[in-house]
């Protein structure tokens, strides 16, 4: 899900500024409301030079609606670089895999076999001959939830902040918790008590990739129709400059009797082809939509579920599974 924007200020950014700086080591002081007087070195020094020396700089933070000329080295405004650099710094590497556990119903029960019956039919219609064939047992139901910011790189370049949401260990899209996550209660549980599932990395990438494809699909289709009405545009003019430039080439060669000026003109015809094509590549690369996700933060959810075992038949060959019922979300969760 795409997260909402929070509208610049300059009070809170200078509030973060300040904060931020002195988790990465530098000295700050406000001197006005809208100004911040910086000292840094090494993590913190590099926002603005790459070796890290120290570095003293009073940073004024400009009002949302100015309309003034900007120095991205000492003024924060609306989409500056320096806040996306800091982001970045602030960002710990390599990126550690944080561990939740939510809280579940302090009276919670497994479901009736019935109502347990009619949400799997409607999950799984294609089953049949559906039956419990053990007791329910609590247990615990792994999600992966990822924080990301997604830079679209087009002819207007797009940055949004999305929570993603996939469930363990098929992968499915799970829109509710990515939506819901913050709303959720943690669980004075230890974490280190719950039998967390070992890390997959490139399994859980895969995962996240297609979940993110899936968030974006909405968002880059108007972005791709902008860039093929642009693409077209571009393709037209060079298509009718060299189609142009061909015709009289080929006029010039017919009303010439010169063997050697035929010769030179189909050179030429060869050269502006060529070049046709270059051209048309070109502007090709120039109008495709780069996607650029940045990394801040992966967490892995455990919540409460019931397990069990499940026997039924699907496209006629019988089958056995240990299933989890997740209560929040009201789904059935199988091994792939």
């Amino acid at each position: 899900m795409k997260l909402d924007r929070i509208a610049y200020d300059p009070g809170p950014s200078a509030r973060f500024f300040e904060e931020a700086l002195g988790a990465l080591g530098a000295l700050s002081e406000r001197t006005w409301h809208d100004r911040l007087e910086v000292v840094a070195e090494g993590p913190a020094a590099r926002l603005w030079n790459p070796t890290g020396a120290l570095h003293e700089v009073e940073l004024r933070f400009a009002p949302a609606d100015a309309t003034s000329a900007r120095d991205a080295a000492r003024e924060v405004f609306p989409g500056c670089p320096l806040t996306f650099q800091l982001a970045e710094a602030l960002r710990p590497s390599p990126l550690p895999l944080e561990r939740l556990v939510l809280a579940g119903d302090a009276n919670g029960r497994p479901p009736a076999p019935d109502v347990a019956e009619k949400l799997w039919r409607a999950q799984f219609p294609d089953t049949r001959r559906w039956r419990l064939a053990g007791a329910f047992k609590a247990g615990f139901h792994f999600s992966l939830v990822l924080l990301v910011r997604c830079e679209i790189q087009a002819i207007d370049q797009h940055w949004s902040l999305r929570r993603l949401a996939v469930a363990l260990p098929g992968g499915e899209p799970d829109d509710a918790l990515a939506r819901d996550l913050s709303l959720a209660d943690a669980s004075q549980e230890a974490a280190a008590d719950v039998e967390w599932p070992a890390p997959d990395p490139a399994r859980w990438g895969a995962f996240l990739r297609t979940a993110l494809e899936q968030d974006l699909v909405q968002e880059l289709a108007a972005t791709r129709v902008r860039q093929e009405t642009y693409l077209r545009r571009e393709l037209d003019r060079i298509d009718d400059y060299f189609e142009h430039y061909e015709r009289e080439l080929t006029a010039r060669a017919a009303r010439s009797a010169s063997a050697s000026a035929k010769l030179k003109t189909a050179d030429r015809l060869a050269a502006a082809r060529a070049e046709h094509a270059r051209r048309r590549a070109d502007q090709v690369a120039r109008h495709e939509i780069r996607v650029q996700p940045h990394l801040d933060a992966l967490l892995l959810v455990a919540e409460p579920a019931w397990q069990t075992e499940l026997q039924f038949e699907q496209a006629h060959e019988p089958r056995a599974v240990a299933a989890r019922f997740v209560p929040r979300a009201r789904r059935w969760t199988v091994p792939a």
